[in-house]
């Protein structure tokens, strides 16, 4: 007799595991089918373990430049690469365990094997001991997605690999060429380059981290280049020849129209992410699907009813914060509650280079774009004390609003430890705090979130310390 449950979610990742605890606490009965590691690439192979590796590079810039800072280290400093590679796996193997033991704790089943969606709301897992069929009123999918392969750059997994090859080098190359430089590319150029292997990194759109404000892109672009990383923007890599262990990496400059060579050990492509639909059955079941996304509507239902798709495999930013709040809402909706439906508007973005960005809202170019009279106020870190004290005067904090209603339309933050202060920010738009409103807020001093009341009040021509 087939086992029947509530809901299957095919997928363990920071949307499929959220989606299942949520459901287990709303007493459903509950499974979740995984084809490899509980917790998906992001917790395996993306955002925790890329952090483990940024974190050792920050530790050892520290220490290279301890004299700044009044402090003696005696003796040479050197990084073990495949030390700081293996804490990363095991950071990431912890916290695994960690979504392996919430799983259990909600009562959730976990079934190992390969998960494809049948008729009559069946699922069939394919695994090593063999085939199981198993029923449910709800099925979401939250398959993720993996690297994207250019046909005119194939991946060998050797010398030229997507990010999950670049988390687990078994040693560190001379030298690399990073395709792409979203959040992917940049951070895994900021590590490699940190640890002293020559970077160059490659992005064909005339901006670094193109889904920024231009200044924010900018800045990184000085700071990158400041960190001895090579930067060709406006630049395509057109093919990459194999050469014993040497990548000849040929890149054509789309701006000046021109053609270089580059020798490299290694080439990074993080030229972005293909969802993970095949053999999944969606073409069987009639799931639409445009553009390589499952097609949903505002609670995440697909065309057909009972099937559900959340995360990397349907439109809209591919983030593991907002795939767990789509998870979520997707969930309550099907327990019959009343969830309100994800504002994309207000979705933060976050990249651990140093120095971090992170950003929430409209560019100054799409604020324009959208036809606001707009108000941009900006602080540089280099008139803040706590950054001065803290040695990381690098960066800047820019914020726009609604000349009329004082509505915050847009932040921008380039500098350090960033990315621990735009969630205030979140809360603050989503609760219609205006320009003014920030002004007229507290802030503690010295600290680097003060530097966002600072830019508001330079936005309104009111900056005391600029």
């Amino acid at each position: 007799m087939e086992q029947k449950y509530d809901l299957i979610v095919i997928g363990s990742g920071p949307g499929g595991y959220v989606a299942a605890i949520r459901a287990a606490q709303l007493n459903m009965k509950v499974a979740i089918v995984e084809r490899a590691e509980l917790g998906g690439i992001c917790l395996n192979w993306g955002c925790i373990p890329t952090k483990a590796l940024l974190k050792s590079a920050q530790v050892f810039n520290y220490l290279r430049h301890a004299a700044d800072y009044g402090v003696a280290v005696n003796g040479e400093v050197v990084p073990d690469f495949e030390a700081i590679v293996k804490r990363s796996r095991n950071v990431a193997e912890q916290m695994s365990k960690g979504v392996q033991f919430l799983l259990k704790k909600n009562k959730v089943d976990v079934i190992a094997g390969m998960g494809r969606i049948v008729k009559d709301k069946k699922v069939l897992v394919m695994s090593e001991e063999g085939m199981n069929t198993y029923t449910a009123d709800h099925i979401i999918l939250a398959t993720g997605a993996r690297s994207r392969e250019l046909p005119n750059v194939p991946q060998d997994g050797v010398h030229v690999f997507g990010y999950r090859i670049a988390l687990s080098l078994p040693k560190q190359p001379k030298s690399m060429v990073v395709m792409g430089s979203g959040a992917i590319g940049s951070e895994l150029a900021y590590f490699y380059a940190s640890l002293g292997t020559q970077v160059t990194i490659v992005e064909f759109l005339p901006n670094l981290v193109p889904l920024e404000d231009e200044e924010i892109s900018k800045q990184l672009e000085r700071s990158f280049r400041k960190a001895g990383i090579k930067v060709m923007t406006s630049s395509a890599v057109e093919k990459v020849d194999i050469e014993g262990d040497m990548c000849r990496v040929f890149i054509h400059d789309t701006k000046k129209d021109t053609r270089c060579e580059i020798e490299a050990e290694a080439v990074l492509s993080a030229v972005g992410i293909t969802s993970n639909l095949e053999g999944l059955g969606l073409e069987e079941y009639g799931i639409a699907v445009e553009r390589g996304k499952v097609l949903v509507d505002e609670y995440y239902r697909t065309n057909c009813e009972g099937i559900y798709a959340i995360g990397d495999i349907v439109p809209g930013p591919a983030l593991a914060h907002v795939a767990s709040h789509e998870a979520l809402v997707c969930v309550e909706k099907i327990a019959g509650l009343t969830p309100k439906p994800v504002d994309y508007g207000n979705i933060p973005g976050c990249t651990y280079t140093t120095p971090e960005i992170a950003s929430v809202g409209m560019s100054e170019k799409k604020a324009v774009e959208a036809g606001y009279d707009i108000l941009v106020g900006k602080f540089p870190f280099t008139a803040s004390g706590k950054a001065t004290a803290a040695g990381a005067r690098d960066g800047m904090v820019k914020v726009i609003f609604d000349k009329q209603t004082g509505k915050w339309l847009g932040c921008h933050l380039i500098g350090d430890n960033v990315t621990e202060m735009i969630s205030g920010v979140v809360l603050a738009r989503a609760q219609g705090v205006t320009g003014r409103d920030v002004i007229e807020a507290v802030h503690p001093h010295p600290t680097m979130s003060e530097a966002i009341m600072e830019a508001a009040a330079a936005a309104y021509g009111e900056a005391v310390h600029l």
